[in-house]
Parts: C-alpha cells; sequence; structure tokens
C-alpha cells in the first residue's frame, strides 16, 4: 500500500524548458558578478572552497567563475553549483524576474494527494533550497507546505539504488510503500531496484504501454 510519492521536478512537476530556458540562463548570466560580489560572505566563501576541492590545487575566483560557467554548460550534477544556482535564483524570485513554473495538473493533483493523507516529498538534482524556491514562488502560490521532505544530491546522486534506499530510511517507510515520479528511465530503474512503485511521465511524447515502468501523460492518470 504506497502512503508516501516522491516526485521529481523537471520534466514531471515542472517543464525542462522553464528549467533550461529561464533558470539555467539566468544564473549562468548573473553568476560571474554574484560571485565577484559576494565572496567575502561566508556561504559564498564556503562554496568556493568546495569547488576548490573538487578541481585541486589554489584555483583562484576567476578561475572557479570559469569552473562554474563550465559545470553548468554541461550541466553537470555538482552540489556547489547546485547551491549557488539556488542562491541566484532566490535573488531572481525576490526581484519578480520569474515564478516557478508547474504543470496545471501536478499543482492541482498535489494537493489532492495531500488531501487524500499521502506524505509528499521532492527529490531533485537541484539543491533543497531551490526546490524550495520553485515550490514557493510558484504560478499557483506557495506551495511547500503540501511537502514533508525535500532532498537532493546530499543523499546521493538519482540513479544510485542506495540512494532511494536512504531516502526509505529517512522518512522510515518500507520502500513498497513509496511511489517514485520520473521523466528519467534510469532514475526509475534505480528506484524500482530499491523496492519503490515507480510512474513514467512522458510529457511530450506518446505513452507506450510496452514500457519498462507504466508510463503516464500527466498527474492525473496516476493510480494507487
Amino acid at each position: 500500500m504506497i502512503k508516501a510519492i516522491v516526485t521529481d521536478i523537471e520534466g514531471t512537476t515542472s517543464s525542462i524548458s522553464f528549467v533550461k530556458d529561464v533558470l539555467f540562463p539566468y544564473a549562468r548570466s548573473h553568476l560571474p558578478d554574484y560571485i565577484r560580489k559576494h565572496q567575502e560572505e561566508a556561504e559564498i566563501a564556503g562554496l568556493l572552497e568546495a569547488a576548490r576541492r573538487l578541481v585541486g590545487g589554489e584555483a583562484d575566483t576567476e578561475a572557479l567563475i570559469a569552473h562554474f560557467i563550465h559545470w553548468l554548460d554541461t550541466d553537470q550534477k555538482i552540489t556547489p553549483l547546485k547551491s549557488l544556482q539556488g542562491i541566484i535564483w532566490h535573488h531572481g524570485y525576490l526581484q519578480g524576474d520569474f515564478h516557478g513554473h508547474l504543470y496545471e495538473d501536478a499543482a492541482r493533483q498535489l494537493k489532492v494527494f495531500k488531501q487524500q493523507g499521502y506524505s509528499l516529498y521532492v527529490y531533485s538534482s537541484g539543491s533543497v533550497f531551490a526546490q524550495k524556491l520553485l515550490f514557493g514562488n510558484s504560478d499557483y502560490g506557495d506551495l511547500t507546505g503540501l511537502f514533508s521532505g525535500y532532498f537532493d544530491t546530499h543523499i546521493g546522486g538519482k540513479k544510485a539504488v542506495a540512494s532511494y534506499q536512504h531516502i526509505a530510511e529517512h522518512i522510515q517507510l518500507q520502500p513498497n510503500e513509496i511511489l517514485f515520479l520520473s521523466d528519467i528511465k534510469e532514475e526509475l530503474d534505480a528506484a524500482r531496484q530499491a523496492g519503490f512503485a515507480t510512474y513514467w511521465l512522458v510529457r511530450e511524447q506518446a505513452v507506450d504501454p510496452q514500457a519498462e515502468h507504466r508510463q503516464i501523460a500527466d498527474f492525473d492518470a496516476i493510480q494507487f
């Protein structure tokens, strides 16, 4: 019996285009100056030091900026980058430069699932901070109250079976009591190997009834 739902964001609750065409370019264009202006602040200094440990050596600020831009351009799931992106996006949300995109069916059905007694969680490669920003500044208002918890790459990579085992342990449920929603097959494979139930969101293509995971076009098709 399913007791909790863990959902991905990009391509699942939110459009890939919002992340790729709005959030990523915004972070890229603002990242250099943001680092230069705030590098002495404890939070940014800590992220710079974490990045410096990853690249090795004694990289200065400008070299680290170049590494951040490279990681961003190659869509690397690197924790210091994700944390820095979240901080920059926070600035964008506060400025009213954009709102967090959510599919209407996702926003509506998440509320229904919560009312029905399911515990809701988010697991995304974006930082927990960035996740809360998106749901807290969404097109449908502040939805952060729907969720019982958030997970990012600090708990492990999304294609690693152990990550889902850790999530189950953290929320104190058996794996077969958890439903995972994603648009990425390899993530669903890992979740299933950990014992989770799965749904494969295919918003931009036809549903394949022969797919390895149950495919659905939107949240309205989720059945328990």
